[in-house]
């Protein structure tokens, strides 16, 4: 018993382990940047400045440089604004009325009221208020107490150059979270044709739970992709990237569209497989459609994460060479044997295949040409 608690707790330990070395290792630019950051503020504060223990210049540059996935410009610039501002409606009323308990209630309750009325963004009302609520606590320093806001915005300014000057490639981020969302998506569809195949009801509605699932991913691709497109505006070295960015935001869009045709679908399939309304050779033809349109989304999300161009051309191709074969197929008058329950499905089926070969990189005009017509 003792033995087998013994290897439980290194298992733990063993896990625990493992997974901090990764945090270090994925970190790790982000822990030189800030140790570079914080360190360079104080000694310019402090040198070239001449500020004796410039504490908030290190500070404001550390919490700039914080390590959220989403530390670019914007929220640099947030942070740093929240820590001066923080730092200098303290200078002021330290100025106007001293030091004390109630000082230090006036200086958080003015202070986070403040941070409110400017941003609705919750770290920058912490900041804000904690920053205000040292400069009142700690004993102003040697050169006066406007010193400390002078120092905080040092430290600022130097994390949001950090920021934009730092060699980083903006597409690695949101290439991985749209790659995650088309592999989830791709997925549903995988899973709803096995449902099909299957005749399982039960399975074909967790389908649509899946589906409805994939918000999260669909928002963080978003995010990431607004946050790289503000870098490749601002940063010099990303700049080169700026074409990249803007195809997979294009592609992002018309996924998100993708996405919720596939909820749709979903729901409806589930709907009828509930009711037992589709025959074996209509499951059979659903099912042969949603994996060819699952098999071209796979190739999709391999070809956001492929590095080279000439790797990315080619499996976007053959992409789209598997969606222009579904799309030929999807004849509501004939898939399914001309039913009007499979036809409706096939309906459904058409803008989420328009979806994916716009996704695909094709005109919109284009995409729809391929559909049959009726």
């Amino acid at each position: 018993m003792a033995r087998a608690s013994l290897t439980s707790t290194r298992s733990v330990i063993a896990a625990r382990s493992r997974a901090g070395v990764t945090r270090v290792r994925v970190s790790l630019p982000k822990i030189v940047l800030a140790t570079v950051g914080s360190v360079f503020s104080y000694w310019f504060a402090e040198v070239v400045l001449r500020h004796p223990g410039p504490l908030f210049a290190a500070t404001s540059a550390l919490i700039s440089l914080n390590f959220a996935s989403t530390s670019y410009v914007r929220r640099t610039l947030e942070v740093a604004v929240g820590c001066t501002l923080g730092i200098a409606v303290g200078d002021v009323l330290l100025t106007l009325f001293g030091t004390g308990l109630w000082q230090a209630a006036l200086v958080v309750f003015v202070s986070l009221a403040l941070s409110r009325f400017l941003d609705s963004g919750v770290v920058f009302s912490m900041q804000f208020g904690l920053q205000s609520l040292l400069v009142v606590l700690l004993p102003a320093p040697a050169g006066g107490p406007f010193t400390r806001s002078l120092d905080a915005i040092v430290g600022g300014v130097v994390a949001l150059l950090l920021v934009i000057l730092w060699p980083k490639d903006p597409r690695r981020q949101p290439s991985r979270e749209l790659a995650a969302l088309l592999q989830q998506t791709g997925g549903v569809l995988r899973d709803l044709s096995a449902a099909l195949v299957a005749d399982d009801s039960a399975s074909a509605w967790h389908c649509l739970v899946q589906a409805r699932n994939t918000q999260p991913l669909v928002d963080a691709a978003a995010s990431e992709l607004a946050a790289a497109s503000e870098m490749t505006r601002l940063s010099p070295a990303a700049r080169r990237h700026r074409g990249d960015i803007d195809r997979l935001a294009l592609m992002e869009v018309q996924v998100d569209l993708a996405v919720r045709n596939v909820r749709s679908l979903s729901r409806r399939i589930a709907s009828l497989m509930s009711h037992h309304v589709l025959s074996v050779a209509e499951r059979e033809d659903l099912a042969e459609t949603l994996d060819g349109l699952a098999d071209a989304v796979a190739t999709l999300a391999a070809s956001v994460t492929t590095t080279s161009s000439s790797g990315h051309d080619h499996l976007t191709a053959q992409a789209r060479d598997r969606l222009t074969e579904v799309a030929g197929s999807l004849d509501p008058a004939k898939l399914g044997g001309g039913d009007p329950q499979v036809a409706g499905v096939v309906m459904m089926l058409r803008p989420l295949c328009v979806d994916l070969l716009e996704a695909a990189g094709v005109r919109h005009d284009d995409a729809v040409e391929y559909l049959p017509r009726f």
